[in-house]
């Protein structure tokens, strides 16, 4: 087994910047127009005495993590913010020398018992930017990138947190992973969406020169991949698939995956949209452009009811029901095929999902299981590198992208920032209509720079021009 350096972590700092949405984002109980987006700062020592920093960015977006009517916005911060301040306390504590992944693991009972009191999804928001910013560190200061780092299971990573992988060869799983140094952008068509300019008013148009309606969106950016939301209510959203196919219909090729977002409180309505699109001639070729559905019941049913009946038909996957280190698992004896990687919800438990997907096919004789992509609307910077770079590294083709649509990229970071980034990694962005922004080009957003020292980001945030925050326990 490799072994990876080890570490301590001497200091964490928390910043904070305002995100302003262009347009806003409709997703499950929520439409967001603006949010808070943190930074992480991590200082480590290696055992050989060398110190280094190493960084980790995410939006703070409300109503995804806990989508209780009883908080506020500023509360569903507030519990992000606590979850931070948590897992920086618990990896403190522990003074040994660790592996990057070896302190995750040393730490987790501390902080699972120290963040009992908050919702799973909440708490795992913690070590997860931590892990990242600690890995950053690391790979800065050994001066190879993510991908090498994989390769040689520099992360070493075991099977401490997961005893359902009892036996399995994480070298070799590592060292087979092959990333890509491009990858399909997924767009995501929120629910207040406009499809053609007859949904949108002039007097409701950004007119920024950036695509605002699905139409503009494809004519701009070449997307054939798309990520289509829907609501539970069966009729509007018949109505609306009808009118979002109409748009399609013209491409030669496309794909789509269909977010129920816990929109549904059990498996039989789910599964009665999915025959009604069945049974709409006008829906054909939309529902066979559907590779999943995306979680479609509640999170508090979602692991308490058979999926069979639904998973026969088409395969479905969990998303925020993905709490916890054991939830994937949970979901597979119920029917779900599949678990969504999101960079907020963790850098291990992607890279431990995407074993278990590799163990269970090899069973099964076949591809059954497997992952996706996902967005929380990540900011152009270091948010979207290390999402990206994850993504790819797991094997995925395609990725949802909505941060750079609902967001008018860097436009609100300073001018040196801004050129940084550019400058750093110019297949990845592009200037265009007066602001740093991801270039996407046939649908297609390259990557290859972020093959880079570090975990992907060879710039760094200007953290003078953030707002420094003590996020407490």
């Amino acid at each position: 087994m490799s072994q990876g350096p080890k570490l301590h972590l001497e200091e964490v700092a928390f910043f904070e910047r305002d995100v302003i949405l262009r347009m806003p984002f409709r997703f499950g109980v929520v439409t967001l127009t603006a949010a808070p987006q943190t930074f992480v700062r991590a200082r480590v020592r290696l055992e050989d005495g060398r110190e280094g920093w190493g960084n980790a960015a995410e939006l703070l977006a409300p109503k995804w993590f806990d989508k209780s009517a009883d908080l506020s916005n500023e509360d569903n911060f507030d519990q992000l913010r606590q979850a931070l301040a948590v897992a920086a306390q618990a990896y403190q504590a522990n003074q040994d020398y660790h592996s990057p992944f070896g302190l995750h693991a040393a730490s987790a009972a501390a902080f699972a018992k120290a963040s009992a009191a908050l919702p799973p999804l909440v708490a795992g928001f913690g070590p997860a930017l931590l892990d990242r910013a600690i890995l950053d560190a690391v790979l800065r200061m050994e001066g190879v990138s993510v991908f090498q780092a994989a390769r040689n299971n520099l992360f070493d990573l075991t099977t401490a947190i997961t005893p359902d992988l009892e036996g399995f060869d994480f070298d070799g799983f590592l060292a087979g992973l092959k990333p890509q140094r491009t990858i399909q952008a997924r767009h995501t068509v929120g629910l207040v969406d406009p499809i053609t300019a007859g949904d949108l008013a002039a007097a409701d148009r950004v007119d920024d020169g950036l695509p605002e309606t699905l139409e503009e969106v494809i004519a701009g950016y070449g997307v054939s991949t798309f990520k289509l939301k829907v609501s539970g209510d069966l009729d509007a959203d018949v109505a609306r698939l009808t009118q979002i196919a109409k748009i399609l219909e013209p491409l030669p090729d496309y794909r789509a995956t269909l977010d129920g977002n816990e929109q549904y409180a059990d498996v039989e309505g789910i599964r009665d949209l999915w025959q009604t699109i069945a049974g709409s001639p006008a829906l054909s070729r939309l529902r066979r452009s559907i590779l999943f559905i995306e979680q479609p019941i509640a999170r508090t049913r979602a692991l308490s009811q058979d999926l069979t009946p639904l998973a026969r038909l088409k395969p479905v996957e969990i998303d925020e029901s993905d709490a916890t280190q054991d939830a994937f698992l949970e979901a597979k004896a119920l029917g779900y095929c599949g678990v969504s990687s999101k960079s907020c919800k963790g850098f291990y438990r992607s890279l431990l999902n995407r074993a278990r997907v590799a163990k269970w096919n090899a069973e099964v004789g076949e591809e059954r299981y497997f992952m996706s992509a996902e967005d929380l609307t990540t900011q152009a910077g270091l948010a979207v590198q290390q999402d990206l770079a994850l993504a790819t590294l797991i094997g995925c083709t395609h990725i949802e992208r909505n941060g750079h649509h609902y967001v008018n990229g860097m436009a609100a970071v300073g001018e040196p920032e801004q050129e940084a980034f550019l400058t750093a990694h110019p297949d990845l962005y592009q200037r265009s209509f007066g602001a740093v922004r991801v270039r996407i080009d046939k649908g297609a957003i390259a990557i290859g720079s972020l093959d880079t020292p570090g975990l992907a980001s060879a710039a760094e945030p200007d953290f003078a021009a953030m707002t420094r925050r003590a996020y407490e326990v």
